[in-house]
């Protein structure tokens, strides 16, 4: 596996994929889009920070590419999306930033209280300036955090230690953690009207982008000091601009905008009761070697054991995990794959049923198997373990999973059943011991099959003489047969067959197959 490092990187990083055995690395950072784009094919991995630009370009441009580990938080320097259709997994480091970033939040909250900034470029030009410097005490001012998170959470923690009182807005904590943590959830509109500073900790998305604008600004205590060391384009900064000048904010301290670097037309550069720092907030050693080092670990063990941490576009899932769940992703890849070739008519609904031990687990990566292997067989694209939930969401494809309580013959089992426009099937697995797969039931009938190499799937009447019938004939064409699952309704009604054959059948054997008496249908399946 060969390893592309394309932005400055701790050098710790680089020793431990030096050190990882079936793990080659090249450092070439600085690297234009264009000669990026011609060097990704070769590579499986590929290391950045916020400098590389992982475009929709350079990703169909990677042909061997399976993970993109960005060494920080903020992945929005990856297009996620395009990453996702094409089977790559995006990891992060969400907690390698976290102390240095609300340290850098503190920081700057304390340079607005007390003008530090403009008070050492007043000094620096010779003058002395006391009274114009004057400052405020942040003791038992109001400091209101915008999320409450990993970063949140320490900013709002410090403020508390600088005798702060402490509200928040965040709808995705709970009165109870917020209550550990010391801090009072309000209203945004109540966080707004109250605090004397408010230091943002939310991620860019729809919801947050232009989150602190005009409408808010006008809820805001006069006089109020705002720091964003979150992302750019949470707070609007022309309408921020506005705000300076009308006097509602009397100091903001900004570490990212809306576009970096920051173009020199922006208002807000020229405006003294403003500080800014060039996107420093994950820029201390500490965390820089911190988050390299991480990321590395992270790519490594997926690389080498499959396991999946802090991935941002399908389900993470540790080392320990993946040896307990593995042969479960493996039956849910095979029977899903097993269906899929027997299926006919567009896909409208799979429901994955999941019943007896296995429930006990995080059931999402055997969901995905599933969908994996049942998609991979009837799309024309390449569907893998990381794009098949959106394949399956893009083609308008219901996906509906259950643990279920009801009782079984086996310790565990995993249930697939398909709608399509021809009608439903169902298709059961099982494991047999700790690790074999085992096919247990095709729609209503019940049997022990292998799922494995070339099956000959056969409906037929349930009469005398069909299995002597068929044996001749592969017999005949030279076929070997290595194992036979039998599965009935009644006795004399419909019956099913799974052959497991050596190679795939002569051209034409199939028609022949069809041509036998009593016999309904006739499929090769290849697992």
């Amino acid at each position: 596996m060969k390893v592309l490092i394309s932005d400055s990187m701790s050098e710790k990083a680089v020793e431990i994929f030096k050190n990882a055995p079936g793990i080659t690395v090249d450092v070439i950072t600085g690297l234009k889009p264009e000669e990026l784009k011609a060097k990704i094919k070769d590579y499986h991995a590929l290391v950045v920070r916020s400098s590389t630009k992982v475009t929709k370009e350079i990703l169909e441009a990677a042909e061997n590419l399976k993970v993109i580990g960005r060494a920080g938080t903020g992945v929005d320097n990856v297009d996620c999306i395009a990453a996702t259709k094409k089977g790559v997994v995006v990891m992060n480091t969400p907690g390698g930033n976290t102390i240095t970033t609300a340290e850098h939040a503190v920081a700057m909250m304390l340079s607005l209280a007390r003008k530090v900034p403009q008070a050492t470029a007043s000094m620096k030009r010779g003058e002395w300036e006391k009274k114009k410097f004057e400052g405020t005490e942040i003791t038992g001012k109001t400091l209101g955090v915008l999320g409450v998170g990993n970063i949140g959470g320490v900013a709002a923690s410090r403020a508390i230690g600088l005798k702060m009182n402490v509200i928040a807005y965040d709808p995705f904590i709970s009165a109870e953690a917020a209550d550990k943590l010391g801090v009072t959830l309000v209203s945004l509109d109540e966080l707004f009207k109250k605090s004397d500073f408010i230091s943002i900790h939310v991620p860019l998305l729809n919801e947050t982008k232009n989150l602190v604008n005009a409408e808010a600004f006008k809820k805001m205590k006069k006089g109020v000091k705002l720091i964003n060391c979150a992302r750019g384009g949470i707070v609007n900064e022309k309408d921020l601009a506005e705000a300076i000048k009308a006097k509602i904010v009397s100091g903001a301290a900004l570490d990212v905008f809306e576009k970096e670097p920051t173009p020199s037309d922006n208002p807000l550069l020229s405006m003294e009761e403003v500080i800014l720092t060039p996107h420093l907030g994950a820029s201390t050693h500490e965390a820089q070697e911190s988050v390299a080092m991480a990321i590395a670990e992270q790519i490594v063990d997926y690389l080498t054991k499959g396991a999946v941490r802090n991935a941002v576009n399908v389900p993470s899932v540790p080392a320990e995990i993946i040896a307990a769940i593995g042969p479960y992703i493996t039956l849910g890849e095979k029977i899903g794959s097993f269906q899929g070739q027997t299926l006919k008519g567009g896909i409208e609904e799979v429901t994955i049923e999941y019943s007896g031990d296995v429930v006990n687990y995080d059931v999402a990566p055997i969901t995905i198997a599933c969908l994996k292997g049942l998609l991979d067989q009837v799309l024309d694209l390449h569907v893998n373990f990381v794009n098949a939930p959106l394949v399956a969401k893009e083609r308008g494809i219901k996906v509906i999973e259950v643990k279920s309580s009801r009782s079984i013959d086996f310790a565990s089992s995993i249930t697939i059943k398909v709608k399509t426009k021809a009608g439903e099937s169902l298709v059961e697995g099982a494991l047999f011991g700790k690790k074999e797969p085992r096919i247990v039931r095709i729609d209503k009938f019940f049997l022990d099959a292998v799922p494995q190499g070339y099956l000959l799937l056969l409906h037929n009447e349930d009469k005398p003489g069909v299995i002597g019938n068929v044996g001749t004939l592969l017999a005949a064409n030279n076929v070997n047969v290595a194992r036979l699952h039998l599965g009935r309704g009644s006795v004399g009604g419909e019956a099913v067959s799974v052959w497991s054959v050596d190679a795939p059948l002569p051209k034409g054997l199939i028609e022949k197959l069809l041509k036998l008496p009593n016999m309904t249908s006739a499929k090769v399946i290849e697992l």
